[in-house]
């Protein structure tokens, strides 16, 4: 099966503010149809990419390829790629039917045209009943589908979504996330969105690239950055996770052999630059890998500690178990509830498997 060609390609893209770099050559593509999450912190560069796409900004060194053609030095209305802002910068004086025809207009369509994309786009983000309401007499929610079909309807290649959803209340953005993701799923668009929420981008994307200080530190799929982050500051900034410090003793197939504190752990080696015997090397195993039992488990790793403290969290508890002969180091678990509130002041077993504790790069 053949791969598709990009759809849209950056290569060697920095951006600097004066003495200030806001990227540092920046490569990637994205394929057609897919839904790409730009992740990080403020200021780590996501919107200054997102606005280079667009046109907005002009980089400083490197060119942007879409559809194969360099629209580097395009603006905005030049290229086949509209945006979605955080405030969707609706026009207030004008009806759903307006916002949405505005741009079609100014593309030159003919009133016949314009109709008939109309009636498409509204009828596939179901709006037809509000084509005649103003922004102000709409939902949040009703509000983002509007934004969405007014960049849909001039059928982009790519559409940008720079935080849209932020301005949205928890409830409502749980739902609106849903229906984006539907309505990208549906509509086969390639979309590249921007967030400093985890847990969004984990919910919506099928890939994630998270940056910092305008770099990537890591593009995969949200399973691959959960469960095998590249580094300390992946591991950290997508949800919650154990940090484990030991010496390199080997390898073992794609497993390496560590010692900590004159136990022996197995963890899943880093894809790539695998450190050598005798170096100091951190491991990440998330909260929810760990396992308690009341006699030693069979798993490739193993540690025995007590029960230190203990959080409700409602459906699942948050348990901190003191590892024994290791100078106090802590391990932090969810377990179920009720496991949680069986679990004493005994001494417990924790066990996780290597594949579950990924070794980290720098």
């Amino acid at each position: 099966m053949s791969v598709p060609d990009p759809i849209i390609r950056i290569e060697s893209v920095s951006k600097s503010f004066g003495k200030d770099l806001a990227l540092e050559h920046l490569d990637l593509s994205l394929a057609p149809g897919e839904f790409v999450t730009f992740l990080g912190p403020s200021g780590c560069g996501k919107s200054t990419t997102l606005r280079i796409l667009g046109g907005f900004e002009t980089p400083s060194t490197g060119k942007i390829i879409i559809e194969n053609q360099d629209v580097t030095a395009l603006p905005p209305n030049k290229r086949n790629v509209n945006m979605v802002f955080q405030d969707y910068a609706l026009f207030p004086h004008m009806t759903v039917r307006q916002n949405i025809s505005f741009g079609l207009e100014l593309k030159g369509m003919g009133k016949a045209d314009i109709k008939l994309r109309l009636d498409e786009i509204t009828a596939f983000l179901e709006l037809e009943s509000y084509v005649d309401r103003y922004p102000a007499q709409l939902s949040g929610g009703q509000r983002q589908r509007v934004a969405l079909a007014r960049a849909l309807a001039p059928d982009p290649a790519l559409l940008l979504l720079d935080e849209p959803l932020s301005a949205l209340d928890a409830k409502l953005r749980g739902q609106v996330q849903q229906e984006l993701k539907s309505i990208q799923r549906r509509s086969n668009k390639t979309f590249l969105f921007v967030t400093h929420d985890q847990e969004e981008a984990l919910t919506m994307s099928d890939r994630i690239i998270v940056m910092n200080n305008g770099r990537v530190e890591q593009d995969g799929t949200p399973e691959e950055l959960y469960f095998h982050p590249a580094n300390r500051f992946v591991a950290e900034f997508i949800g919650e996770t154990n940090f484990i410090s030991g010496e390199v003793r080997g390898v073992e197939g794609r497993n390496l052999v560590l010692e900590w504190h004159g136990q022996t752990l197995r963890g899943h080696a880093p894809s790539a630059s695998l450190p050598k015997s005798g170096e100091l090397v951190t491991a990440s195993i998330r909260l929810e890998r760990l396992s308690f039992h009341t006699k030693r488990p069979a798993t490739e790793n193993v540690a025995q500690g007590r029960v230190v403290g203990k959080t409700f969290l409602g459906s699942r508890m948050a348990i901190d178990l003191q590892v024994e002969d290791t100078n106090g180091c802590t391990l932090k678990a969810y377990v179920d509830t009720a496991i949680g509130q069986d679990i004493g002041d005994d001494l417990v077993w924790l066990g996780w498997e290597a594949d579950h504790m990924a070794v980290l790069r720098g």
